[in-house]
């Protein structure tokens, strides 16, 4: 009889990969995967450790999950990823409970891990390696849409961020295997392909030949490709190259995620972001001229930020009227040179800017979506609510991370397909409508 295996996949969509080819390798080992937690006899927790709130989540579903090995069938409890590469030794000794610690460069190893946990052993793998995972998927996603990373690590060395304590530094897979993942998804069924990396402007810089740009375009090609769309983009690398490609083409979808972090140019450098507030507004205007969709995310409390800072990014972002912004309070990570900054912001006030700046976009988000009342769009139906309602996204929603389009009922058509649709109605995030 074969064991089964449960995974939950905390943090990112690149740490979703991640899990997805855990669970590759598990169904070619014999594993059959379960859904439900008391069913299972391993139970993997895919952890994150970007920031704090991410860490404390990491940890509570692990104390979550070791519940099932009193009230379930569970008899090996594994930590992977992100948090234990950076904490193998502290969780080691400070959760009993957990059998197995893995880090991000010994993910082939989970099989063999898995049984020598369950011969007794409590195994520690946090190895170093500049591979970048690559195994057969078993896609967590629904079956049309699909993330595909092109590369791992980061060479930008934000300073306040841990990944390349983690990740180490930016390598690219090879062009040509991350084409034909993209092309193996499609004949899957995959209609939508998003490409993820923790810069994905950055992919083709260490290969022979190829970038984003082009590589967008060949996926545009491949039969069966309906959208494409690329995630993750650094502001002193998107070139009129990239900013043509994504209007080239009506697959490839004129959609730039461009994390800006802040706008002040003393912020911006005590940061180490490359860019200068004047570059950034620079290319705000390109990106703007050619009508693509622009998605952002801010850092709020950053060590040294002022209240005149402060009310510089707000009235950046009221200038700008970004069509997504997220945000999230600084969190000092042991290890990043911000951590050792003097005038940290105290957590209150960095929390109460996070509150004002919010409160700025939800506005702002609301106008925009009641401008686009009344206007006709292609669709991709996702699934249903409890009502009925199809929930969908235009080329203007990425998956995951944007709002929806709520459109009404209509039993002749199915999810992943694409269909036509009028906007009637907006709320702050989400856009209601009616099929065509």
């Amino acid at each position: 009889m074969r064991r089964t295996v449960g995974v939950v996949s905390l943090g990112c969509a690149k740490n979703r990969i991640d899990t997805e080819q855990m669970l590759g390798l598990l169904r070619a080992g014999g594993w059959e995967i379960t859904a439900d937690p008391a069913q299972a006899e391993a139970i993997i927790v895919n952890t994150c450790g970007f920031i704090d709130p991410a860490k404390q989540e990491s940890i509570d579903t692990l104390l979550e999950m070791a519940q099932y090995k009193k009230s379930g069938r569970c008899r090996v409890l594994a930590a992977t990823g992100c948090l234990v590469q950076r904490y193998a030794a502290e969780l080691r000794e400070q959760m009993p409970e957990v059998d197995l610690l893995m880090g991000v460069s010994d993910y082939p190893q989970i099989c063999s891990l898995l049984s020598r946990a369950f011969l007794g052993e409590r195994p520690v793998a946090v190895g170093c390696s500049r591979d970048v995972f690559e195994a057969p998927r078993v896609l967590t996603t629904a079956p049309f849409s699909a993330f595909v990373r092109t590369g791992d690590g980061c060479d930008n060395r934000c300073a306040y961020c841990a990944i390349p304590l983690i990740r180490g530094g930016y390598r690219s897979r090879p062009y040509e295997r991350v084409l034909a993942e993209a092309r193996e998804l499609s004949q899957r069924g995959v209609r939508e392909i998003t490409y993820i990396a923790q810069d994905t402007t950055r992919f083709g810089d260490d290969l022979p030949q190829g970038n984003l740009a082009t590589l967008l375009r060949d996926t545009a090609r491949l039969e069966g490709v309906h959208w494409v769309r690329a995630l993750y983009c650094y502001p002193t690398r998107v070139d009129d190259a990239l900013l043509d490609a994504l209007c080239g083409d009506e697959k490839i979808c004129a959609y730039l995620d461009l994390p800006l972090q802040h706008i002040d140019g003393r912020i911006l450098r005590r940061m180490n972001r490359k860019g200068t507030p004047e570059e950034i507004r620079a290319l705000i205007g390109r990106v703007r001229s050619r009508g693509i969709t622009l998605r952002t995310t801010m850092i709020v409390g950053f060590p040294g930020e002022t209240e005149d800072d402060f009310r510089r990014l707000l009235d950046f972002v009221a200038e700008t009227r970004f069509d997504r912004l997220g945000a999230f309070v600084y969190s000092a990570e042991e290890g990043t040179p911000a951590a050792q900054m003097e005038d940290q912001v105290p957590q209150e006030v960095a929390q109460e800017r996070l509150d004002r700046l919010m409160t700025l976009q939800q506005g702002i988000s609301l106008s925009l979506n009641r401008a686009r009342v009344g206007s006709v769009c292609e669709a991709l139906l996702e699934g249903r609510d409890e009502s009925g309602r199809w929930l969908a996204r235009t080329r203007q929603e990425a998956p995951e991370g944007d709002g929806r389009v709520i459109l009404t009922p209509d039993a002749s058509h199915r999810a992943g397909e694409f269909v036509k649709a009028r906007i009637t109605g907006a709320d702050t995030y989400d856009l209601t409508g009616e099929i065509l």
